[in-house]
Order: C-alpha cells, then sequence, then structure tokens
C-alpha cells in the first residue's frame, strides 16, 4: 500500500538547516533563528491535516516514510519509518526525528536526516522568502 501527499511551504531568511536531530516544516509565517530544525514555513499542512488514509498507513512499524523536498530545481529525501505512537494531532507543524520520540508534531521517526544533513545548496535555497518549496509526502508498507 502506498499514500502519497504534497504540500507547499514557503522559505525564510532565518532557515539555518543547524539542528542534528530533527527537521521541521511549519505552517507558521515567521521563523527565528532560534528554530534551526525549521527548514520551511507558511506551509500548507500541518500533520494533522494528512488524510486518514496517510495517518493509518504511519501508525504501522513497517511503514516506511519519505519526505521529498524540492526548492526550485534542487530535490533532496528523507527517510524514516511510521510508529503505533504516531497520534498526529498537531495543527501547526510536522518533524521528522532521528530519535524514536514521539509528540504530537511528530510525522516520522529514526529519520535519515535532520536539517542539518540537507545540501547547504537546499538550505540557501530555502533562506529565500519568495520561494515556494513542494514537499511531498510518502507512507508504504
Amino acid at each position: 500500500m502506498r499514500v502519497v501527499e504534497a504540500l507547499e511551504a514557503w522559505g525564510h531568511p532565518n532557515v539555518t538547516g543547524e539542528n542534528r536531530k530533527t527537521f521541521e516544516v511549519t505552517t507558521e509565517k515567521t521563523l527565528t533563528r532560534r528554530g534551526d530544525c525549521i527548514i520551511a514555513v507558511n506551509a500548507s499542512k500541518g500533520v494533522a491535516d494528512l488524510s486518514e488514509d496517510f495517518k493509518k498507513l504511519a501508525r504501522r512499524d513497517d511503514t516506511k516514510i519519505t519526505v521529498i523536498v524540492r526548492a526550485g530545481d534542487v530535490e533532496e529525501r528523507a527517510v524514516g519509518w511510521g510508529s503505533p505512537k504516531l497520534s498526529y494531532a498537531h495543527k501547526k507543524s510536522f518533524v521528522a526525528r532521528k530519535s524514536r520520540f514521539t509528540c504530537s508534531r511528530t510525522l516520522m521517526i529514526r529519520s535519515d536526516k535532520a536539517s542539518t544533513d540537507f545540501s547547504r545548496d537546499l538550505i540557501r535555497r530555502l533562506q529565500n522568502h519568495r520561494l515556494k518549496a513542494t514537499i511531498t509526502l510518502i507512507a508504504e508498507a
């Protein structure tokens, strides 16, 4: 089974991509330098807005979740895993975590990337507030 979700988000001058444990996309329009895990803002969806089919599939241990971030002509992927502990309750953001920690914002655990692992080319592009990024989420079991 495979479920795909698409969303849009925007770059911001305060995107730093320095966090070593997570990356996040938020529906908030602003970002301070303290938000070093946030790679895009003003997203069209938070985890609570994902389809019930996506959430149901992602709540399985054997579900692989892929996040594809495209900014201009640069595209990168992060791969992680689902978990029965995922609540998908948060309206304002989604977080991919390298650890197994879950909370209402967690999209996936055991991610192979945090924000610091994205290329500096992608991060530079995501610092442009006029740039619309496309983000594709794929849950596969």
